[in-house]
């Protein structure tokens, strides 16, 4: 039903027939890779390390160039950009969720949140109540004044969520989101960032080895040496 669902609505991320190795005497990290996540569409990529999970990742966000193949988002296929194009696309249409948080230390709760308007020129009074109502959604209004010193692992992460989502990305791509998470914290943040793909129709893109985050999405895909295959749901 998902892929039903999904096919119905236009492919923010694509790729053809991607291809990508690091060198030439060696075997190609990724060959032939086709995908499509329509928006509001939330899949999980599982696989045994080494087998080009994170390369996928950086080819989805531009922060790589695929060898063969075509990388679109948002209909613009990436291969025609220069470096400085690619960027600015990935600036405005591409969130992400990251292992480590990634907050600055000496930037409080509101100011890490607002970093994607600040870079995108947003005006300051634009800034604010946008990043306001960001917070508010996941629960961590009273935390906008505080620094990240002063804050949990689950808080830490409820304000990578909301950073990556402040400025309505066309894609959302999550690193392993949970993995410095107990169980608990990590259920809890699984099922915000799942609302959050959600309520902003956002094509959303989760890397994990966990079981129990790939179970949270709509589809699983296993990444192995002969591509992408989905995963049977039971």
């Amino acid at each position: 039903m998902a892929d039903q669902a999904s096919a119905a609505r236009a492919a923010v991320l694509r790729l053809a027939r991607v291809g990508k190795r690091y060198a030439a005497d060696r075997p190609a990290v990724l060959d032939g890779i086709d995908l499509e996540v329509a928006e509001g569409d939330y899949l999980a990529i599982m696989g045994e390390s080494g087998v080009g999970k994170s390369t996928l990742l950086n080819l989805l966000a531009g922060l790589d160039r695929a060898d063969s193949g075509r990388v679109l988002l948002d209909g613009i296929d990436l291969s025609t950009l220069d470096d400085d194009a690619t960027t600015l696309l990935r600036r405005r249409a591409v969130g992400f969720v990251f292992q480590a948080f990634h907050v600055l230390p000496y930037l409080t709760v509101r100011q890490n949140v607002a970093l994607p308007l600040e870079l995108l020129g947003v005006p300051a009074a634009a800034q604010r109540q946008r990043t306001l109502q960001m917070l508010a959604a996941l629960g961590i209004e009273t935390l906008a004044g505080r620094l990240p010193r002063e804050l949990s692992g689950g808080e830490l992460q409820r304000i990578a969520i909301a950073r990556a989502l402040v400025h309505k990305p066309r894609v959302l791509l999550a690193d392993e989101p949970t993995g410095n998470l107990d169980p608990r914290t990590a259920a809890q943040m699984l099922a915000v960032l799942r609302a959050q793909i959600k309520a902003h129709a956002a094509a959303g893109v989760l890397i994990t080895h966990s079981r129990m985050a790939a179970e949270t999405a709509d589809r699983i895909l296993i990444l192995g040496p002969r591509g992408l295959k989905a995963e049977e749901r039971r």
